[in-house]
């Protein structure tokens, strides 16, 4: 809001907040799989299309990291006696089958979508390269990226940082099943609270479990915002992106 003066009286002007012109969009795994025990809802799957083409076609370049943890988790596969690096490189291949699954979602909804892969896999994917995937964001295409780093012992969430930064999108959509970030786990605990707002050092000091302290690290360093929000409601990418309030915001 700013007020604007002149000879006669004084006006209020409402300015609306700035729309975000790229966004990182990181989607757990465990966010495609709903309500399933395991592998990919459609209809969940479906909807995030949805919600995507519709931020798509209003102008937003959208790029999205997507986790595998529906099909394998690298973390644990690795307490159970894996070696760490062999369970995070089965765990990163977990992801490439996700972001083709959403690919397959998008296009059939008539979005032009890419996936990008930090593991060469030539006949799935386009190897990932910075400038080729800003080129891709410019002509209005959606980008997926899988594979996380391409480095074990990086979580996706590490992945979603840094590809905003490297692209440099204007914040980072953590779609969870919950609407923002509680003080417990509010499935289990009626009492946890939610937050509103928080700094990154209260995501850091408090040891809230948004995202791994290396994410929150590398968004707090590079002052990149991050908004956690609830994916199974329809539109709320959307409300993400136009500034509405929504979910938590990290800054």
């Amino acid at each position: 809001m700013r007020l604007v003066k002149n000879s006669k009286q004084v006006k209020v002007v409402m300015t609306k907040k700035k729309k975000c012109k790229r966004v990182v969009l990181k989607i757990s795994g465990e966010a495609l799989m709903g309500d399933l025990g395991f592998g990919i809802d459609p209809e969940v799957n479906n909807s995030i299309a949805r919600q995507v083409k519709e931020v798509n076609r209003e102008g937003t370049q959208i790029a999205i990291v997507i986790g595998g943890g529906n099909i394998f988790r690298g973390l644990t596969a690795a307490s159970s006696g894996m070696d760490r690096s062999t369970a995070d490189y089965m765990g990163m291949l977990a992801t490439m089958l996700n972001g083709l699954a959403l690919q397959d979602a998008l296009e059939k909804s008539g979005v032009y979508t890419r996936v990008m892969t930090a593991i060469e896999m030539r006949e799935l994917a386009e190897p990932y390269i910075r400038r080729r995937a800003i080129r891709h964001l410019e002509k209005g295409r959606v980008i997926i990226f899988v594979c996380g780093t391409g480095n074990p012992y990086f979580t996706t969430d590490t992945a979603a940082a840094l590809r905003a930064v490297e692209i440099n999108a204007d914040m980072i959509l953590k779609a969870t099943k919950v609407d923002g970030v509680y003080s417990k786990d509010p499935v289990k605990h009626k009492t946890a609270k939610k937050f509103d707002k928080l700094s990154y050092m209260e995501v850091l000091k408090k040891k809230l479990k948004v995202m791994d302290t290396t994410a929150v690290s590398l968004c707090m360093d590079n002052e990149l915002p991050i908004v956690v929000f609830n994916i199974k409601k329809s539109g709320n990418i959307r409300r993400a992106i136009n500034g509405q309030k929504i979910g938590t915001v990290i800054s």
